[in-house]
């Protein structure tokens, strides 16, 4: 393998794979990228992503599993890889220390969002953090964007009426050109209204703006966001993911004692 050092090449060998693109975070020091030998074949280790160090891998099979071998040997075994069905299935049955993760969806838009539909949405301030830390425990409590958190940028959010705060999102852990949307959360009692498609709107037209592409992750189980991003014009694709197993951990770190 060899590492790459250069954003521009990483873009050029992953096709602009906006997972790969995010993970990288502009190889800014802390994320690396490496290619195969015959260059058909990318690994992106970014650290800290979304609350996990992450291994994004691209390419076919054949070329993305010995890859991914060698770099998870090289970074460790903190890092989760992520990537086509397919792929990571294959990493998993030859690597001996792996285990199957979880699956979840990967959304992206690369085209300008239409005009800001009207409405209240807006950044909020630092004041308003702890309102926002209350919606998304009462609306999402599993989110893993939350007030305070290292790599959470920018909350958005909307109020009603009365000048409660009904809906948020934030951009979270965004690349130089790949905006995160993250957090988004409704009211239980405001659902149904079009607040999250609102928010979303605001946030998701600030990353395209600002980073020139816009992605997220989404549950699969979960239809009613599918829909409502789908409806927002992102396009989806199922990721899975592989683990080192609790066990081979172990082995590793008394090896090393």
């Amino acid at each position: 393998m060899r590492e790459i050092h250069d954003h521009r090449e990483l873009m050029a060998r992953c096709g602009r794979d906006t997972l790969c693109i995010w993970a990288a975070q502009g190889l800014d020091g802390r994320s690396r990228a490496w290619t195969s030998t015959d260059g058909r074949a990318v690994a992106v280790a970014g650290p800290d992503l979304s609350t996990r160090d992450r291994l994004a891998v691209s390419g076919p099979a054949d070329a993305a599993v010995p890859l991914a071998r060698e770099v998870l040997a090289e970074v460790g075994p903190t890092y989760r890889p992520l990537g086509r069905p397919e792929v990571i299935d294959a990493l998993v049955a030859d690597h001996p220390d792996l285990m199957a993760g979880r699956t979840f969806g990967w959304m992206d838009r690369t085209e300008p969002m239409t005009a800001p539909q009207p409405g209240p949405a807006g950044w909020l301030g630092e004041a308003e953090l702890p309102e926002a830390t209350a919606l998304l425990r009462a609306g999402f409590p599993d989110s893993d964007a939350m007030p305070g958190d290292p790599g959470v940028q920018r909350w958005a959010g909307l109020r009603g009426p009365g000048g409660q705060l009904l809906a948020l999102a934030a951009l979270a852990w965004s690349a130089p050109t790949v905006g995160l949307l993250a957090g988004v959360a409704v009211s239980p009692d405001a659902r149904g209204q079009g607040l999250g498609r609102a928010v979303c709107h605001f946030v998701l037209a600030a990353a395209l703006d600002g980073h020139g592409a816009a992605a997220l992750m989404v549950d699969d189980g979960n239809l009613a966001a599918l829909r409502l991003y789908q409806g927002l014009g992102l396009r989806h694709r199922q990721l899975h993911t592989a683990l080192v197993a609790p066990a081979a951990r172990v082995d590793r770190v008394v090896a090393a004692g």
